[in-house]
């Protein structure tokens, strides 16, 4: 009996010791606000806006100890709308992110399934998206920092962190016989050392989304839209680029960055199509986008963010520019719950139309404003 109490206490030890390498972890981002828009398509708008600072999600990650600096890791992420509960991504039930990988603490992490490109790694963290909203990212998204898409199919390697240096490589497969067709591949690469962050990547995409396609590397149904950007949506080849850094001193982190971005040989559409000025017509879209940013805690529970972006677009024999002025103030109620307040101003040159990103429809005219207040809590 003695012998019998002795080994079950010590299954039970045993028991503990495993659940306690091995979590399984529930978490989620609620967001949502009220935006106005001074210019909706021509009328002015309020609307109840959701996934303003961050888009709502829940998802759970996992992780499982394996032995001698290895684990098993996963994460399932859902994207969904706080204004009407509907699925976002395409209506996917994982459309955030689905992934499931090997980690070393000495090699570092080989991750397979559904996942963001070294763009969306590397620079996202460098935009001041990162502290204010998506309506602060770049015209149409167009170097995809806000991660417009994600990738199907990749498998993606990254490095530990060597002296602040991380490097990564992914390869997204077109999961078709014409191998070549839909798929993406792309590298980047990051430092961070005490004040000092700086990243760096470049993505490349061959035929995405076509020919309606959802099951290869770059989803039509979860790319540029189609009836409202096809030259970009329709584009052969797309290559986006891009590098920066921030630096923070005392309470304030400034920051700087480039990124371009080229849609080759669109199939259909303009985008200075039936507007005055220098031109348009036909043909390969590039975009040439610099930010510079600065974030500042006023107290550890109010920070305020100023952005300027200044884009330079052509097309054929078109050219055209976009600026933008990104404004907003955060209060923190607790670690987990914050009340924000932001303001956009954009203005572009005669032969565009203001479009901030995010809002339903572009301004009828060259200036959009667009303002909201808003609560987020994370679990």
């Amino acid at each position: 009996m003695k012998k019998s109490i002795c080994v079950l206490a010590a299954l039970i030890a045993f028991s503990g010791v495993t659940h306690a390498q091995s979590t399984v972890t529930l978490f989620g981002i609620l967001d949502a606000g009220i935006t106005y828009t001074n210019n909706n398509g021509g009328h002015s708008s309020w609307q109840l806006t959701s996934g303003n600072e961050q888009g709502a999600r829940w998802g759970l990650r996992g992780v499982e100890d394996l032995g001698g600096g290895m684990k098993a890791i996963f994460q399932l992420e859902n994207g969904f709308s706080m204004a009407n509960g509907t699925l976002g991504q395409g209506g996917r039930i994982f459309g955030r992110q689905a992934w499931v990988a090997l980690s070393s603490d000495k090699y570092g992490s080989l991750t397979v399934g559904r996942q963001y490109n070294a763009i969306v790694d590397d620079l996202g963290p460098i935009q001041i998206t990162s502290t204010l909203t998506g309506y602060a990212a770049h015209p149409l998204d167009n170097d995809a920092s806000l991660a417009t898409y994600r990738t199907n199919n990749m498998v993606k390697y990254t490095s530990q962190r060597y002296g602040g240096f991380q490097a990564e490589g992914m390869y997204a497969f077109s999961n078709s016989t014409s191998f070549a067709v839909n798929r993406s591949y792309g590298v980047g690469a990051s430092y961070s050392s005490g004040a000092v962050t700086l990243g760096a990547a470049y993505v490349r995409l061959d035929k995405p989304g076509f020919n309606k396609d959802t099951i290869g590397a770059v989803a039509s149904d979860n790319f540029y839209s189609l009836a409202t950007t096809p030259f970009l949506a329709t584009a052969q080849t797309v290559h986006q680029w891009g590098a920066g850094g921030t630096y923070s001193v005392g309470g304030a982190t400034v920051g700087l960055l480039y990124t371009g971005a080229l849609f080759e040989n669109p199939t259909t559409g303009s985008l200075f199509s039936g507007a005055a000025g220098s031109g348009g017509g036909a043909g390969s879209v590039r975009f040439q986008n610099v930010d510079g940013s600065i974030r500042y805690f006023f107290t550890p529970f109010l920070v305020g963010a100023l952005g300027e972006t200044y884009t330079h677009a052509t097309q054929g024999s078109g050219a055209g520019n976009y600026w933008q002025t990104n404004v907003g103030l955060q209060y923190f109620l607790s670690k987990r719950t914050d009340l924000y307040f932001n303001a956009f101003y954009q203005k572009t040159s005669e032969n565009l139309k203001a479009w901030v990103l995010l809002t339903t429809s572009p301004s009828t005219t060259q200036t959009q404003v667009v303002g909201m207040i808003g609560i987020r809590h994370k679990f």
